[in-house]
C-alpha cells in the first residue's frame, strides 16, 4: 500500500479521534476509505477497499452474533438470525456511517464525487465494513469490538424488541423443550367480530396450564400473541 501523504494523515486524525481509536498502520485506514472510482482515475498501484470491505462483513457479524447470544439467551435462533441480518445491512450500517461522518473521508472519483457518492448509502455502507475490517487487522477483535460494539448496541436493542423481528412461538417451544421436555398447544377458544373483521382468541397451554393468551386478526397472529404473554411470564421485564 502507499503511504499516507501527511496532509492525507492530518485529515484523518478527526476520525480516528471520533473513532476512539488510533490506527498503528494509518495505510489500513486509508485503503478502507478509497472507493474504486477513485483507484480507476489514479496509477495501478492503488488498492480500494472491497477486500477490506468483505471482512468486515465478518467482523460485524461476529460481533453481533456474540452480542445477541450474550444478551438474548431466550431468543429462538431465528429470530437472532433476523436480527443480525437487520442490523447487519446496507441500510442500518450506512446510518451508522453518517454518525461517523464517513463520507468526507472517503476518496471518490471525480465523477463518483459530483453525483453525490459520499451520501449514496451502498457507498457508506461499504466503507462502514471496510473501516470495520481494516480496524480489525490493525487492532484485532478487541479492538473492533470497543470501537464498534458501542455504534451497534442501540440498534440490536431496537430490532430485539420489535414485534417484526421476534418469533415468540419459536421461542417459546425451545424454552418449554429445554425446561420441561413438553411443546405448548393452541386452541381458539373465541371468534370476535363479523366475517369481514374477524379477530381470534387464543390460548396457549403448558403441562395443562393456561400461560397466555392473545387476540390477533388471524389464527397466527393471535397464536404469537399468546406465546409473548407467556414468555414473558418466564422472563425478566428488561432484556438489556
Amino acid at each position: 500500500m502507499i503511504e499516507v501523504s501527511p496532509d492525507r494523515a492530518g485529515a484523518l486524525a478527526p476520525l480516528q479521534e471520533t473513532l476512539g481509536y488510533t490506527f498503528s498502520d494509518l495505510k489500513l485506514l486509508n485503503k478502507a476509505l478509497t472507493h474504486k472510482s477513485y483507484v480507476n482515475e489514479k496509477n495501478g498501484s492503488l488498492k480500494h477497499n472491497e477486500r477490506f470491505e468483505f471482512l468486515g462483513d465478518s467482523v460485524l457479524d461476529i460481533l453481533v452474533s456474540d452480542y445477541l447470544v450474550s444478551k438474548f439467551s431466550d431468543y429462538a435462533e431465528g429470530t437472532l438470525s433476523k436480527i443480525r441480518a437487520a442490523v447487519v445491512n446496507e441500510s442500518c450500517l450506512a446510518g451508522l456511517a453518517r454518525e461517523l461522518e464517513l463520507g468526507k473521508y472517503l476518496l471518490l472519483g471525480k465523477g463518483e464525487d459530483l453525483s453525490g457518492g459520499r451520501d449514496k448509502s451502498s457507498i457508506l455502507a461499504d466503507a462502514f465494513e471496510a473501516v470495520a475490517g481494516a480496524l480489525f487487522r490493525d487492532g484485532r477483535l478487541e479492538s473492533a469490538s470497543k470501537v464498534f460494539l458501542p455504534l451497534l448496541e442501540v440498534q440490536i436493542s431496537n430490532f430485539a424488541h420489535s414485534w417484526d423481528f421476534r418469533d415468540f412461538k419459536s421461542e417459546l417451544q425451545e424454552y418449554t423443550q429445554d425446561k420441561w421436555v413438553c411443546t405448548p398447544s393452541y386452541k381458539v377458544v373465541n371468534e370476535l367480530g363479523p366475517d369481514h373483521a374477524k379477530e381470534f382468541e387464543v390460548a396457549v397451554t403448558i403441562k395443562n396450564e393456561v400461560k397466555g393468551q392473545g387476540v390477533g386478526k388471524s389464527k397466527k397472529e393471535a397464536e404469537q400473541a399468546a406465546a409473548k404473554m407467556a414468555m414473558e411470564s418466564f422472563s425478566p421485564p428488561s432484556k438489556t
